[in-house]
């Protein structure tokens, strides 16, 4: 019975000692990517004019991912006004390439280069002091072995020129 009296104790100095030794700090960091693209298109309609709905081929495109303001790799052009990177200009499509693609009896449209942009924003919960170094989703951040994930935000913002492309003589 001598023995017992003192495994509360010892019970109580191991749980007190595994506490202290464990802690873990939580801090929130986030990654902003933007992917900038340039596409050419071409639309084809019987007639172009009254056509409410063109059919809308996509010819050769070319983008670049844009991490946290800084310039990738592949960026020609910037930064813009946004803080935006921009890759190099597709080869415009040929009259042949265009040519190729239409119809019987559809008209084909002038080549018309869209400028394209969507957005992401990532939240990683980072811990400090964790013994766990485990991945949620799949996603790490660049440079990180003790980040994770917890929510990812992504949004898709297109430029005005969108709707209706601009074409680029």
């Amino acid at each position: 019975m001598q023995k017992l009296r003192f495994l509360p104790s010892i019970i109580t100095a191991l749980t007190a000692l595994t506490l202290t030794s464990c802690s873990t700090t939580t801090a929130e960091q986030y990654e902003a990517t933007a992917l900038t693209s340039y596409t050419w298109l071409v639309l084809y309609a019987n007639n172009l004019t009254n056509q409410p709905q063109p059919r809308i081929e996509t010819f050769a495109n070319t983008s670049v991912v844009n991490r946290n303001g800084v310039k990738p790799p592949g960026a020609v052009v910037g930064p813009d006004d946004r803080g935006l990177w921009w890759p190099t200009l597709p080869p415009r499509p040929s009259v042949d390439e265009v040519e190729q693609r239409k119809k019987s009896q559809e008209e084909a449209g002038k080549p018309e280069l869209m400028k394209d942009v969507q957005y992401k924003l990532t939240k990683f919960k980072s811990e400090v002091g964790s013994r766990k170094s485990e991945v949620k989703n799949g996603l790490m951040p660049p440079n990180s072995n003790a980040k994770k994930p917890i929510k990812n935000f992504a949004l898709k913002r297109t430029l005005r020129d969108k709707k209706r492309p601009r074409s680029i003589s």
